[in-house]
């Protein structure tokens, strides 16, 4: 059974930085690539970051580029996004994502709020 449980959001004045993570279990995680995604209220869910299996190299939005990275620990079957420089606009519920044998699959989502 695929799981995947997010952590490590909260509040934070602009300009700090969070790191959220990714535990996951019920795969291989080291073959498949893994997204971040975020809902900000009443928008629809964007994608944020992702990181593939085979290289590690990572692909991020634009309006998040400079600023977030993402990292995955295969020995801990976990991903990272760190946060840097955050802005208002980041505000949101963060979703890890990943998609296993033809079936996506959300983490639980973790609150950001950027506030000061």
């Amino acid at each position: 059974q695929v799981q995947l449980v997010a952590s490590g959001g909260g509040l934070v004045q602009p300009g700090g930085s969070l790191r959220l993570s990714c535990a996951t279990s019920g795969f291989t995680f080291s073959t498949y690539a893994m997204s971040w995604y975020r809902q900000a209220p009443g928008k629809e869910r964007e994608f944020v970051a992702i990181i593939t299996s085979f290289d590690g190299s990572t692909n991020y939005a634009d309006s998040v580029k400079g600023r977030f990275t993402i990292s995955r620990d295969n020995a801990k079957n976990t991903v990272y996004l760190q946060m840097n420089s955050l802005k208002p606009e980041d505000t949101a519920v963060y979703y890890c994502n990943t998609k296993v044998r033809g079936t996506t699959y959300w983490g639980q989502g973790t609150q950001v709020t950027v506030s000061s």
